[in-house]
Protein backbone atom coordinates (compact mmCIF):
# COMPACT_ATOMS: atom_id res chain seq x y z
CA UNK A 1 0.00 0.00 0.00
CA UNK A 2 1.50 3.40 -0.95
CA UNK A 3 2.18 5.91 1.77
CA UNK A 4 0.27 9.17 1.66
CA UNK A 5 2.42 12.29 2.09
CA UNK A 6 1.42 14.68 4.87
CA UNK A 7 -0.95 17.49 3.95
CA UNK A 8 0.77 20.80 3.36
CA UNK A 9 -1.59 23.56 4.60
CA UNK A 10 0.22 26.18 2.54
CA UNK A 11 -1.07 24.49 -0.63
CA UNK A 12 -4.64 25.42 0.22
CA UNK A 13 -4.19 29.16 -0.34
CA UNK A 14 -1.95 29.28 -3.38
CA UNK A 15 -3.06 29.94 -6.89
CA UNK A 16 -4.36 32.81 -8.96
CA UNK A 17 -7.91 32.54 -7.67
CA UNK A 18 -6.78 33.41 -4.13
CA UNK A 19 -4.63 36.32 -5.29
CA UNK A 20 -2.33 36.01 -2.30
CA UNK A 21 0.93 35.11 -4.01
CA UNK A 22 3.04 32.04 -3.64
CA UNK A 23 4.34 30.36 -0.51
CA UNK A 24 7.73 32.05 -0.94
CA UNK A 25 6.19 35.46 -0.28
CA UNK A 26 5.31 34.46 3.28
CA UNK A 27 8.34 32.31 4.00
CA UNK A 28 9.77 29.56 1.96
CA UNK A 29 9.50 25.92 2.82
CA UNK A 30 13.24 25.28 2.43
CA UNK A 31 14.09 27.53 5.38
CA UNK A 32 15.35 30.61 3.58
CA UNK A 33 13.53 33.71 4.72
CA UNK A 34 11.69 35.89 2.24
CA UNK A 35 12.25 39.66 2.43
CA UNK A 36 9.85 41.20 4.94
CA UNK A 37 7.67 44.18 4.16
CA UNK A 38 5.78 46.36 6.56
CA UNK A 39 2.08 46.42 7.21
CA UNK A 40 1.69 49.70 5.32
CA UNK A 41 3.35 48.24 2.21
CA UNK A 42 1.18 45.12 2.41
CA UNK A 43 -1.95 47.24 2.78
CA UNK A 44 -0.89 49.44 -0.13
CA UNK A 45 -0.32 46.38 -2.32
CA UNK A 46 -3.74 44.98 -1.42
CA UNK A 47 -5.46 48.28 -2.24
CA UNK A 48 -3.53 48.45 -5.50
CA UNK A 49 -4.68 44.95 -6.43
CA UNK A 50 -8.25 45.88 -5.55
CA UNK A 51 -8.02 48.94 -7.79
CA UNK A 52 -6.56 46.85 -10.60
CA UNK A 53 -9.40 44.32 -10.27
CA UNK A 54 -12.00 47.10 -10.40
CA UNK A 55 -10.32 48.67 -13.44
CA UNK A 56 -10.20 45.34 -15.29
CA UNK A 57 -13.89 44.75 -14.59
CA UNK A 58 -14.78 48.22 -15.84
CA UNK A 59 -12.74 47.68 -19.02
CA UNK A 60 -14.34 44.28 -19.58
CA UNK A 61 -17.80 45.77 -19.10
CA UNK A 62 -16.99 48.55 -21.54
CA UNK A 63 -15.79 46.01 -24.11
CA UNK A 64 -19.07 44.14 -23.71
CA UNK A 65 -21.01 47.35 -24.33
CA UNK A 66 -18.82 48.16 -27.35
CA UNK A 67 -19.36 44.71 -28.77
CA UNK A 68 -15.64 43.89 -28.77
CA UNK A 69 -15.82 41.27 -26.02
CA UNK A 70 -15.31 37.76 -27.37
CA UNK A 71 -16.59 35.87 -24.34
CA UNK A 72 -19.45 37.37 -22.30
CA UNK A 73 -19.03 34.78 -19.56
CA UNK A 74 -15.48 35.98 -18.87
CA UNK A 75 -16.82 39.53 -18.53
CA UNK A 76 -19.38 38.33 -15.99
CA UNK A 77 -16.62 36.47 -14.12
CA UNK A 78 -14.44 39.59 -13.96
CA UNK A 79 -17.31 41.74 -12.74
CA UNK A 80 -18.25 39.16 -10.08
CA UNK A 81 -14.61 38.85 -8.99
CA UNK A 82 -14.42 42.64 -8.64
CA UNK A 83 -17.67 42.72 -6.67
CA UNK A 84 -16.49 39.99 -4.29
CA UNK A 85 -13.13 41.72 -3.84
CA UNK A 86 -14.88 44.97 -2.94
CA UNK A 87 -17.17 43.18 -0.48
CA UNK A 88 -14.15 41.52 1.14
CA UNK A 89 -12.32 44.84 1.42
CA UNK A 90 -15.40 46.41 2.97
CA UNK A 91 -15.73 43.61 5.53
CA UNK A 92 -12.04 43.83 6.41
CA UNK A 93 -12.35 47.60 6.86
CA UNK A 94 -15.39 47.13 9.10
CA UNK A 95 -13.67 44.50 11.25
CA UNK A 96 -10.52 46.62 11.54
CA UNK A 97 -12.58 49.62 12.60
CA UNK A 98 -14.41 47.54 15.19
CA UNK A 99 -11.11 46.18 16.52
CA UNK A 100 -9.65 49.69 16.74
CA UNK A 101 -12.75 50.91 18.59
CA UNK A 102 -12.55 47.98 21.02
CA UNK A 103 -8.88 48.65 21.74
CA UNK A 104 -9.54 52.38 22.09
CA UNK A 105 -12.29 51.81 24.64
CA UNK A 106 -10.33 49.27 26.66
CA UNK A 107 -9.65 50.57 30.13
CA UNK A 108 -6.18 50.09 31.48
Amino acid sequence: MPTIPPIDPSMSVTGPEWNVGDVGSVGSVDGTAAPQQGFGAMLGNAIGQLDQTQTQAAQASQSLVDGTATDPSSVVMQVERAQLAMQLASQIRTKATEAYTDVFHTQV
